[in-house]
């Protein structure tokens, strides 16, 4: 769906969070999972960042899940601290960043995501 493109994805059910991952799988894109939450500085800094990287590299799934909110999939995903970036290709975890270091998430998504279209 175009709509899902250059955008990140809030996910509020563990539902809608599998839905999303298994479509991707699927497609096999590269999944940007970020674990947030709402009381979280750091996390709040580096929201919009995340954003300019949905824009910039609409081939990949940009994802948020609030720790708070979705705590089954936090403890699935082993969450210790927030912000914690994963990418997940093919249903795999490839990576991980953990806390708000802009220049290491960009590194990993454009090791990860390949050249914006």
């Amino acid at each position: 769906m175009a709509t899902e493109e250059g955008v990140v994805i809030a996910c509020h059910t563990k539902e809608e969070f599998y839905a999303k991952m298994g479509k991707a799988k699927e497609t096999k894109k590269l999944v940007v999972i970020n674990f947030t939450a709402s009381w979280c500085g750091p996390s709040r800094s580096i929201a919009p960042v995340f954003v300019e990287f949905a824009k910039k590299y609409p081939h990949v799934v940009f994802l948020k899940v609030d720790i708070d909110e979705l705590r089954d999939v936090a403890e699935e995903y082993e969450i210790e601290g927030v912000p914690t970036f994963h990418f997940v290709k093919g249903g795999e975890k490839i990576d991980i960043v953990v806390g708000a270091n802009k220049d290491e998430l960009q590194t990993k998504v454009e090791k990860h995501a390949g050249q914006p279209a």
